[in-house]
This record gives C-alpha cells, structure tokens and sequence, in this order.
C-alpha cells in the first residue's frame, strides 16, 4: 500500500454560526457550519411548520384538518 495515498487525518475545530465550537476528526484542520446540534430548532424544541408555496394550507385544506401551528 503507498503511502502517498491517504489523506492527513487532522483533530479539527468546528465552527458553527451561533458560536459553539467543538472539535472531532477531519481532513481539513477547521469546518466552519451554518447550523449545529446548540441551535439546531429540533434539538432546542423551537421547531415549526415552514410553509413554501401555501403547500401546508393547500394539504390542510385538503383533508379538513384545522391549522395544527
């Protein structure tokens, strides 16, 4: 096996946008992310229904459910 052939495995730091840094196992020495498990809103419990298009109300609408928001 060459040893040319694989990549240096680095500890990296992970950036996110809301601040919240932590480091794990990369290629790269440091990750920058939009979103982690700190501000992500289904691991905070702020989680919402994203309506693109009025497709929630047309599916709502077409079952006869009432706005469950």
């Amino acid at each position: 096996m060459k040893a040319e052939g694989h990549p240096v495995y680095h500890k990296a730091v992970v950036t996110c946008a809301c601040g919240e840094t932590f480091e794990t196992g990369s290629v790269k020495e440091n990750l920058r992310v939009e979103i982690c498990s700190k501000c992500h809103p289904f691991f905070t419990g702020k989680q919402k229904l994203v309506d693109a298009g009025g497709r929630v109300d047309r599916f709502n609408k077409k079952y006869g459910m009432k706005n469950a928001q």
